[in-house]
């Protein structure tokens, strides 16, 4: 295995710096009590927010809990008493947490009530759904 020299890992670490430069980094993160979201701040002004009980083991947590959130390093928040983390690239790209969790919250809407089935019926006897008209 070659050695690194001094000359080479003090390139590489500049190569880094202005990388890590040209991308937005947390700045900080906070729980906004009145909308009851997560708001994570970039170094760049840009915010991202979501609701914060849409996370997996976050649903019951009370507000003082949520408001425990905190960075961790510069890609992930953490909540020392619900012992929750979660990646800040992973909640940006939608994922609230296991595959089995996220597939139970897209199944809104499809419940089979005795009310919803019986207008499911009523309007198939009329013909069913109304065609798109293109």
């Amino acid at each position: 295995m070659a050695e690194i020299t001094d000359a080479e890992l003090t390139q590489a670490k500049r190569r880094w710096e202005v990388e890590r430069a040209q991308r937005p980094i947390p700045a900080s993160v906070r729980f906004d009590s009145s909308s009851e979201r997560i708001v994570v701040e970039f170094t760049n002004g840009a915010a991202f927010m979501f609701p914060a009980r849409s996370l997996q083991g976050l649903e019951e947590a009370t507000a003082a809990e949520l408001a425990e959130v905190e960075l961790l390093g510069e890609t992930g928040l953490h909540w020392e008493s619900l012992d929750a983390d979660y990646t800040i690239s992973g909640l940006m790209n939608g994922v609230f947490g296991t595959k089995a969790f996220m597939e139970a919250q897209r199944r809104g809407g499809q419940s089979r009530s005795p009310a919803k089935i019986a207008a499911s019926r009523a309007n198939g006897a009329k013909g069913g759904r109304p065609r798109k008209s293109v």
